[in-house]
C-alpha cells in the first residue's frame, strides 16, 4: 500500500512538474532572454517560492527547459541522420534540422543561449556560460557517436569521430547564432554553405564494414 502511494505520489509530481515547464514554455515564446521566476510563476498560477521548491532557482529552471528542449533537439538530429538517403543529403538534413528548430523558437534559443540579451537583467548568480556549455558538450557526444558507428574513420577513428561531433556542433550553434540574428540569407542557403564547408575528408571516407552506414 506505501509503495503504491509513493508511486502515486512521484506521477503527481512528475506531472505538476511537466505542467510547471510548459508554463515556463509559454513565458519564454513571449519574452524570450528576459523571462523572470515571477512571470513564470504568475502563468503556473503560483507563487515564486513554489517555483523554487520544485526547481531551486533560474539556473535549475533553466537545466530542467535545457534538457526538455535539447531531447526534442536530438531526437530529430538522429532521425535526420537516419534517413534512408544518401550521405550528402543527410548532413544537410541534419544541419537544417538543428537551424529549422532554432528558426522556429528563437526566443527559446535565446533564452537558452543568451539569457541575458537585450539589456535584460540576469537573476543573481545565474552564469550562462555555465548552463549552456552542459548542453553543447551533450549534443557534441551524440553527434561523435553517430560518426563512430557510421563512418570508417580508421586506428584512431574515435578521437577523430569525438573532435568532429564536437566541431561541427560548434560550427552549427556559431553559425546558427549569427544567421539567427543578423537572417542575411534563407536557411536553405546556410545550410547549404554548411555543408559545403564539411565536405571535405566526410566525403571521401568509407563507410564502417560493421555499422549502418551513413
Amino acid at each position: 500500500m506505501e509503495t503504491s502511494q509513493r508511486e502515486e505520489q512521484h506521477k503527481a509530481a512528475e506531472q505538476r512538474r511537466k505542467e510547471l515547464l510548459e508554463a515556463a514554455d509559454r513565458v519564454v515564446l513571449r519574452e524570450g532572454p528576459g523571462a523572470s521566476m515571477n512571470a513564470i510563476a504568475a502563468e503556473a498560477g503560483i507563487t515564486k517560492p513554489i517555483l523554487y521548491r520544485h526547481f531551486g532557482d533560474k539556473g535549475g529552471l533553466y537545466r530542467a527547459l535545457a534538457v526538455r528542449h535539447t531531447d526534442a533537439l536530438l531526437a530529430g538530429l538522429r532521425e535526420a541522420l537516419d534517413a534512408p538517403t544518401n550521405r550528402r543529403e543527410r548532413v544537410e538534413t541534419t544541419l537544417d534540422s538543428y537551424l529549422a528548430a532554432i528558426e522556429a523558437r528563437p526566443q527559446v534559443y535565446r533564452f537558452l543561449m543568451h539569457p541575458a540579451d537585450e539589456g535584460q537583467p540576469s537573476d543573481q548568480g545565474f552564469d550562462v556560460g555555465r548552463h549552456s556549455a552542459p548542453l553543447l558538450r551533450r549534443m557534441g557526444e551524440e553527434l561523435a557517436q553517430v560518426i563512430a558507428e557510421r563512418v570508417d574513420l580508421g586506428p584512431d577513428g574515435e578521437e577523430l569521430a569525438r573532435a568532429w561531433g564536437h566541431g561541427i556542433v560548434g560550427m552549427m550553434h556559431a553559425a546558427g547564432d549569427w544567421w539567427l540574428r543578423e537572417r542575411p540569407f534563407p536557411r536553405e542557403q546556410l545550410v547549404r554553405y554548411l555543408a559545403d564547408l564539411l565536405w571535405g575528408r566526410l566525403a571521401t571516407s568509407g563507410d564502417r564494414a560493421d555499422g549502418p552506414g551513413f
